[in-house]
């Protein structure tokens, strides 16, 4: 007997929003329905999905009625105003938002890494930021062989992690990039008072600055893999760059484990991860890149080497779709796994 679930997606016409719609799909999950929720204003827009035509409706409390999965992408604001409100209605809500990422009732869930955190949810589940989802991936498996004593990441993140309009603003950047007069508006914070071009630079800030000099995004980074990982002392440190690439994030990783693993211990670990290609073979020069890695699932891993003075340190480069493994994919793939371990109902057929 199979079961067919109603999907909302919140946030329907955004860049996330599209994603999921689209991976729902190539997937083939068990949906009967989808309802496709944004603002008032986008409310009447006619969107074509596998062959058929789906009318944009406004997200309001009642429109979750009747809804399995509720599919959220829309900002933090409106997480905040509805997500209690369609789990009230029955909806299992799947949060691509900070809204409810570190709420102690709330758990935040990478598939591969904690899936049985899925069954202390209480209507809502938080996907975590799509850095730190990259992140996880590799440091899950490694921490199950040996252990894990530090996390240092620097990140190098694509502008699509900042919306539409800063993707604009880098191709007209780009563009304008030889006459040297670019007029930024959008990065690194659009509501701050200070923008800076981002074509032919990098911006050290993702966020806003918190007191401790960290940026917003850096301590999401630091919070939720302590959180994900069940280790609330692992000592991680997180430094958050912008850079000009469309699609695509890409880290460097220094890992301490607590046991001393060889190169090829490591390679042999990454390589029957879940979710994860091993791309590393120097000689021929063959390491993960944001370019290659867009519009596809997995989490890349290459440029592999023992610290040179750390016995158990390791250095690693990392990339994943932003837009896919970091947000729309984890999400489906939560809601997948729910089906798998029977936590949610849906309607028999």
């Amino acid at each position: 007997m199979s079961k067919n679930f109603v999907v909302a997606i919140v946030g329907a016409t955004g860049a996330v929003g599209q994603k999921i719609a689209e991976k729902l799909v190539e997937r083939n999950f068990p949906y009967s329905d989808i309802k496709l929720l944004a603002s008032k204003r986008s409310a009447g827009q006619q969107v074509t999905l596998n062959d058929t035509n789906y009318t944009i409706e406004e997200a309001t409390p009642e429109a979750f009625e009747g809804v399995n999965f509720a599919f959220f992408s829309a900002g933090g604001d409106v997480s905040r105003q509805l997500a209690k409100e369609a789990a009230d209605r029955g909806a299992v809500v799947i949060d691509n938002t900070s809204a409810f990422r570190m709420d102690p009732d709330t758990p935040l869930v990478v598939p591969e890494v904690n899936p049985t955190a899925l069954q202390q949810h209480a209507g809502i589940i938080a996907n975590p930021n799509c850095s730190t989802i990259q992140m996880v991936c590799v440091l899950e498996p490694l921490r199950q062989r040996a252990g894990l004593k530090k996390v240092i990441v620097s990140t190098y993140q694509a502008v699509s992690g900042s919306g539409a309009a800063a993707i604009d603003e880098l191709k007209k950047e780009s563009r304008d990039f030889l006459q040297k007069e670019p007029d930024p508006q959008v990065l690194p914070v659009k509501s701050q008072p200070k923008h800076y071009p981002i074509a032919g630079n990098l911006l050290p800030q993702i966020d806003v600055f918190e007191e401790n000099g960290f940026t917003f995004e850096e301590m999401k980074m630091i919070n939720e893999t302590k959180k994900i990982l069940s280790m609330p002392e692992l000592p991680v440190a997180a430094t958050c760059v912008r850079v000009p690439v469309v699609t695509g994030h890409s880290e460097s990783l220094y890992v301490e484990t607590e046991e001393e693993l060889s190169l090829a211990e490591i390679r042999d670990i990454l390589s029957s991860a879940e979710g994860v290609v091993l791309q590393d073979n120097p000689a021929q020069q063959l390491y993960p890149m944001p370019l290659y890695a867009e519009d596809t699932d997995p989490v890349f891993v290459g440029r592999i080497r023992k610290d040179l003075h750390e016995k158990t340190g390791i250095h690693l480069w990392v990339v994943s779709d932003n837009l896919l493994k970091g947000a729309a994919l984890n999400s489906i793939q939560i809601a997948e796994k729910m089906v798998e371990m029977q936590l949610v109902s849906g309607v028999s057929q």
